[in-house]
This record gives C-alpha cells, sequence and structure tokens, in this order.
C-alpha cells in the first residue's frame, strides 16, 4: 500500500502497485519481499543476479529438510477515496536442482504443488492459471468491480 499510496500522491491519480516474493518456510519467510535484491549484489543484474540469488537460496537451505515455499504477491490499489489490498499465493517447495529453463529468478527451483512440475518447466500460460500475482489481481479486480458498482448505486 505504501506503494500506491506514495505514487498516488505524486501524479494525483488513482494508483496500482504490488510487492512480491518467495517465503521459505525453513528460512522464516526470507527472502520475502526482498527476494530480488537478496544476495545484496548491486554490482549484478539479469541472469547473473538470479544465479546467486538461487545461489544463495540453496546455500541457505543445505542444512534444512522442510524446502517448503510459497510465491506471495500483495497488489494495492489507492486513490482519493478508496484504498484496497488483495494478496495471492501458490504453494510449493524448493527443488534440489534447477528444472526447466522458463521463467525468471527462483521459478527453475519452485516446485508448484498445483501444476506438478516447477514454474521453470511450466509454459508462461500455464504458471500465468496458479501465479500469485494473477490471484492477487484478479482478487483485487473483484473488489474494485464491487466498489465501483457499489458508488454507481448510491
Amino acid at each position: 500500500m505504501a506503494k500506491a499510496r506514495y505514487f498516488l500522491h505524486r501524479s494525483g491519480i488513482a494508483t496500482v502497485a504490488d510487492d512480491s516474493g518467495l517465503a521459505v518456510r525453513a528460512l522464516n519467510g526470507r527472502p520475502g519481499v526482498r527476494s530480488k535484491r537478496w544476495s545484496g549484489r548491486p554490482d549484478l543484474s539479469g541472469q547473473a543476479l538470479d544465479d546467486e540469488n538461487n545461489r544463495l537460496l540453496l546455500e541457505a537451505l543445505a542444512a534444512h529438510s522442510d524446502r517448503a515455499a510459497a510465491y506471495v504477491c500483495a497488489a494495492a490499489y489507492a486513490d482519493r477515496h478508496a484504498e484496497f489490498v488483495s494478496r495471492g499465493e501458490v504453494q510449493g517447495a524448493i527443488a534440489l536442482e534447477a528444472r526447466g529453463n522458463n521463467g525468471f529468478g527462483y521459478d527453475p527451483y519452485f516446485l508448484s504443488d498445483e501444476l506438478g512440475c516447477s514454474f521453470g518447466e511450466a509454459s508462461r500460460e500455464t504458471k500465468e492459471l496458479v501465479s500469485h500475482r494473477g490471484r492477487a489481481f484478479r482478487a483485487l479486480i473483484s473488489m474494485l468491480n464491487s466498489y465501483w458498482n457499489e458508488r454507481a448505486g448510491s
């Protein structure tokens, strides 16, 4: 919500924002919202940064048998009259090695419970069916439709 409020204040127009991350149970929810920057390597970008983040993830999980994880997204809307936040999640586990070449970030290591494969193995269209962002934004759209319908009826 802070991001949506900030850009609403800067622009004066209704704003949608989101934050997402990988939450690993054995790591107390880390890397979480800082997933993209978890390795602390501002000198890296693109695939090199993804590789370093994944290396750190596997290293941090090496001593843990619990590999349960979830991708989580919070999507927010703010205008001058209302604010809404929705949450989307997809459950899974972290694989011991990369599987597939699709997606980005942690996708080759994230084994989706619902899909029975890693996000790296899933096509974009298949991943979108269960994705945390898709779920968060579909819920946000539903909230906004209800809100606007109520306002139109008043």
